[in-house]
């Protein structure tokens, strides 16, 4: 076993691994969206008035979802993230949790959210068996923050950061989606966090995803472009990179607890190292985030399917796995958003 600069562990020749693609992509991480629903209104991802929100018998239970990620495990999945929408806004998602920390072969169990309900709840979930979080924030200002997301709640979100990070979470991702003209005056700032505490602050592309996001080329920052306003700062230096499949490029600032990343899907693919299949709160599998191309899972889990059956869907969704995708346009991806893939 080997561990990346965030102290997270990784197994280089896992023995009798099925999830490999066609492309010899060991297959090990599943991104698992809980909900659709969001107390954020991020013009980028959702409509300023919400959306058509999916009924609790369109979206799998937490029973079929547990079923799901356990046979996943045993084709080789290690790592997953729990995801939504705002995943903690689902009730019970405590205890789902806790469920999903007792599944032996998933070492990486970590969450994505937004953080405005972190404060209260960064304990239970720490003690429920999480011990990582990406942490969305994409301003440090109040008004900037109010106008991406369409909320005033910048002050609840790092609140929420303050608690994550009293409450002993390591490493804490911060996610920052740059977008010119809103939020590229503060990437220096964001850089400066980890120069004071071990956050792995990470700068994201502004991407084309769903046909309502009011994706604008104009908007769209390159890390390259983002990376030498931080070097006009201070100087950042590589970091060496132990777990190929991580999308960022990292760099970090002498000295510092911590580190900065980049994650590049339009101005530098990734695509021949990415290890992720992706579970959708509707029952769908994508092996691609990029790729309309999906497959049922939920009505096999609800019609009786053995485990086999469900086996062989999760591996043959994998085999259907993408080498990449194509660049990307202003209509990438029309059919779903983001918040009805998963973060």
């Amino acid at each position: 076993m080997t561990k990346d600069y965030c102290g997270i562990e990784h197994d280089k020749n896992p023995e009798g691994v099925k999830a490999t693609d066609k492309f010899a992509r060991r297959i090990n991480y599943l991104r698992v969206s809980v909900t659709d629903r969001c107390n954020l209104r991020c013009f980028y991802c959702m409509p300023e008035n919400g959306i058509c929100q999916l009924n609790h018998k369109q979206i799998l239970r937490y029973e079929e979802l547990l079923r799901v990620i356990r046979i996943s495990s045993e084709n080789g999945i290690d790592k997953v993230r729990i995801t939504g929408g705002e995943p903690l806004v689902r009730k019970g998602i405590i205890d789902f949790i806790k469920d999903v920390a007792k599944i032996k072969a998933i070492n990486d169990l970590t969450l994505t959210t937004n953080g405005i309900m972190l404060a209260d709840m960064a304990k239970d979930i720490f003690d429920a068996g999480l011990k990582r979080l990406n942490i969305s924030i994409d301003s440090l200002k109040e008004r900037t923050y109010s106008k991406i997301t369409r909320s005033g709640y910048l002050k609840k979100v790092l609140a929420g950061l303050q608690k994550a990070y009293e409450v002993g979470f390591h490493p804490i991702k911060i996610n920052v989606v740059v977008i010119r003209g809103l939020n590229d005056d503060e990437v220096t700032d964001f850089a400066k966090m980890t120069q004071e505490r071990p956050y792995c602050v990470r700068f994201i592309e502004y991407m084309p995803i769903g046909d309502k996001n009011n994706w604008d080329k104009k908007l769209f920052v390159p890390s390259l472009e983002i990376r030498s306003k931080i070097n006009r700062y201070k100087q950042l230096e590589p970091v060496t990179k132990t777990d190929k499949s991580s999308p960022s490029s990292d760099y970090k600032f002498a000295g510092a607890p911590g580190t900065v990343g980049f994650i590049s899907p339009l101005s530098k693919h990734f695509c021949l190292m990415c290890n992720r299949l992706r579970l959708t709160a509707d029952g769908k599998l994508r092996s691609c985030l990029f790729s309309e191309n999906e497959v049922d899972i939920k009505d096999a889990l609800r019609s009786g399917k053995d485990d086999e059956h469900i086996s062989k869907i999760i591996l043959d969704s994998i085999s259907g796995k993408p080498e990449g995708h194509e660049k990307l346009s202003e209509s990438a991806n029309k059919k779903r958003s983001m918040y009805s893939i998963g973060g």
